[in-house]
């Protein structure tokens, strides 16, 4: 029988397959950076079943070149605009092989004490880089835990939010209580919701400066304020709901504050980005995606929490297969007590790389270097009187359209025309496969947006990016 864990093996396949990568990101630049396949591609391509007998590495590397490359849309090149960044970099991937070479199953601590106590050690780093407040570092009586995404972190503290508050006030109001959002708020929020269990008609998506007023009209009908998510950077348009009155406000009806900073976050980092979490402390929860503009891949959520014993409370779990003279102690973090699954990867691995290897002087600089480019692309965008900005620039989102009358008088019908020829536009750009870039839509306007976050984008591909629009929205001015 074949070892499938023979060091030398191993060591042999390893170099070919980083040379595979490697080769793959010298080339990036020459793949569409959209996929063109067709759904069903792959099924016509991959026999009906899996092989009876071993293949080789060199066979299946052949089959990824030919087969797998060709429906990627490639998130790592330096022409992806879309949506937001998914940064990779060299110590994030070194520290992925260390993770899954390693293999630990972390869910306690006595199952890897390495894990755990890294983990919270890179979780109080990055919070002093936020600055955040003592209240939310283990060195305070907070902590930091990575989820594997938003999704996760929202539900675990709604969930810690719901058992805190229902302790108060009877499980019998469990019908009542009450979730609150900005109208831009991640549908995340309304995922968590349901699945905590909050009746669909007491979930609100509201502007921010409706806040105190919907709250009170929920009080006065008997309902219960229980959760409100404030967002740094909402996926539509990068925009900042205003923390500390959104927390005074939800202090005033002793709700739970989580803040959503998945995207922007990072940028905190930098000391003139700071002033955008300011507030911070009168929320009871924080969270960043590293997957996204931290050179760190998926799956990295951190979330920090100020009162780590509300997540316990709701999440702990402790079978008598699980018991241990560590986690009796009460001296140590058992951190599936922090999370909604039992086990666990090693993901401190890697932000401790990132970290480590490139310094905080360096990761600002990253950052920074996209919100340059993102500067850059608004000024080409304000000079060209075709399009217009359709939304303040935060960090590295630029949010716009093209123009397509002045004829018209009917607003009605400027709306609806602008709406079909942006779609027409973006459809046209990321056909092509040069750039690729994602849109929303915002009090009914149809608007594109471009975000620079990819680790390899530079101020050439930003350039040759507005050309590429300029090009496609003259042939379709010109059409129309």
């Amino acid at each position: 029988m074949v070892n499938p864990l023979d060091p030398e093996e191993f060591r042999r396949q390893g170099h070919m397959l980083i040379d595979f990568i490697a080769d793959y990101y010298q080339d990036i630049e020459s793949y569409k950076v959209l996929s063109q396949v067709e759904p069903g591609y792959l099924k016509k391509l991959l026999p009906e079943s899996a092989p009876y007998y071993p293949e080789s590495i060199e066979t299946i590397l052949q089959d990824v070149q030919k087969y797998i490359i060709p429906g990627i849309t490639h998130w790592q090149s330096p022409n992806y605009f879309a949506y937001f960044p998914s940064s990779g970099s060299t110590a994030d991937f070194l520290g992925e092989i260390l993770s899954t070479g390693f293999n630990v199953v972390g869910f306690n601590w006595m199952s890897s004490p390495a894990a755990t106590e890294l983990e919270c050690i890179v979780m109080d780093w990055l919070g002093e880089m936020l600055m955040l407040p003592k209240s939310f570092l283990f060195k305070g009586n907070g902590g930091g835990v990575l989820q594997g995404t938003t999704c996760e972190a929202i539900l675990c503290t709604l969930a810690a939010a719901r058992d805190q508050m229902l302790n108060r006030c009877g499980s019998e109001k469990m019908e009542k209580l009450v979730v609150y959002g900005s109208d831009q708020t991640h549908s995340a929020l309304q995922k968590a919701a349901q699945i905590a269990g909050i009746h669909t008609k007491n979930f609100r998506a509201i502007k921010t400066s409706k806040l105190r007023n919907a709250v009170q009209a929920d009080v006065e009908a008997g309902l219960v304020p229980l959760f409100l998510c404030a967002t740094v950077g909402t996926t539509s348009t990068n925009a900042i709901d205003p923390i500390e009155p959104l927390c005074e406000v939800a202090k005033d009806f002793n709700m739970w504050v989580h803040v959503d900073a998945a995207y922007a976050g990072s940028a905190c980092i930098c000391p003139e980005f700071r002033h955008f979490i300011d507030g911070i402390e009168g929320a009871n929860s924080f969270t960043l995606n590293a997957h996204k503009w931290f050179l760190t891949t998926l799956d990295c959520c951190c979330l920090w929490v100020k009162d780590p014993s509300a997540l316990i409370k709701s999440l702990s779990t402790n079978p008598e297969f699980l018991r241990n003279k560590a986690t009796d102690s009460k001296l140590v973090v058992d951190y599936k007590d922090w999370q909604i699954t039992l086990s666990r990867r090693f993901r401190a691995m890697k932000l401790w790389l990132v970290l480590r290897s490139y310094g905080v002087a360096n990761l600002r600089n990253f950052l920074r270097s996209h919100v340059k480019m993102a500067k850059l692309f608004e000024e080409l965008v304000r000079n060209d009187n075709k399009f217009e900005v359709m939304a303040p620039r935060n960090f590295a989102l630029v949010c716009f359209r093209v123009l397509p009358w002045p004829n018209d008088n009917s607003v009605a019908n400027q709306v609806e025309y602008a709406n079909e020829l942006n779609k027409e536009l973006l459809e046209s750009i990321n056909g092509s496969g040069n750039v690729y870039m994602s849109s929303t839509v915002v009090d009914g306007a149809y608007i594109i947006r471009c975000v620079i976050g990819a680790t390899l984008t530079e101020e050439r591909h930003v350039i040759r990016a507005w050309k590429v629009i300029q090009e496609h929205a003259d042939a379709l001015l010109s059409k129309n």
